[in-house]
């Protein structure tokens, strides 16, 4: 028997990176798992590889900021497989211009939209099943930037994922008398398409020493085993080696 046989698992951002990595864990595990994310083509991808292995999965192209939307693929994937155990709210992105001196109002929305508002619909849309089963883990896929200003990331990107941080421990407060406990993963790099919308390009070598993508599954795959006694509010994971950043990259002079 497999560690999440008879689960059903919902993955957002699940065409790519920590999500496509999450997904592939699961299934192999024996959950069945719902791939969501704006692009068809990369789910297709993902879905093809379950399939393959002999996994279960379906998916759905969705914008997890579009709440109607959100809301009619949550019924659709309730009606389909009956309940929820798992929700990965990993659908995440940033903007190349991220200073203030540049940022727009614009792309200010589009990030909280989506890491933050995003990450708020889909929790609105499993809560009431998570309830009424009186189970549910809901893992929220943050980072380091929740924790500290690098310059790095940028203000949009770092304020979506201080509130991701921020709704998450009040998940862990409020939800627990229902039987759902959550957990914010706050990661430092991690080596996905995310890192080219950096304007400093790195080298394979220094891309290799970042966090995997697997990586990340493996500490999903740690928390979903502890027992429903057992809480993670929040894990940090950093590469072993913690590289500093350069003026170059954080815009702030030497």
């Amino acid at each position: 028997m497999s560690a999440f046989d008879g689960k059903v698992v919902w993955v957002t951002g699940a065409g790519t990176g920590i999500g496509r990595a999450a997904a592939l864990m699961f299934a192999h595990e024996g959950a069945t798992v719902a791939l969501i994310g704006r692009r068809r083509e990369p789910l297709k991808e993902v879905a093809g590889e379950i399939e393959r292995a002999g996994g279960r999965a379906s998916l759905e192209a969705l914008d997890v900021a579009e709440r109607d939307q959100v809301n009619e693929v949550a019924a659709r994937l309730l009606e389909q497989f009956g309940r929820v155990d798992i929700l990965v709210n990993n659908a995440g992105l940033n903007v190349v211009n991220r200073r203030l001196e540049e940022l727009t109002p614009k792309d200010w929305d589009y990030v909280i939209g989506v890491n933050l508002t995003g990450a708020f619909n889909m929790v609105q849309a499993v809560f009431p099943t998570m309830k009424e089963q009186a189970d549910g883990l809901i893992i929220n896929v943050a980072s380091t930037a929740a924790r500290r200003v690098s310059g790095v990331a940028g203000m949009a990107y770092t304020a979506s994922k201080f509130g991701m941080l921020g709704m998450s421990l009040s998940l862990t407060q409020e939800a627990w008398k229902f039987g759902i406990r959550a957990t914010c993963l706050c990661p430092d790099d991690v080596n996905t398409p995310i890192m080219q919308r950096r304007r400093i390009k790195y080298s394979q070598e220094v891309l290799d020493q970042f966090i995997q993508p697997g990586d990340l599954a493996d500490a999903m795959r740690f928390v979903a085993l502890t027992p429903k006694r057992t809480s993670i509010p929040e894990m940090t994971i950093y590469p072993t080696n913690i590289r500093p950043y350069t003026p170059a990259e954080t815009g702030v002079p030497a």
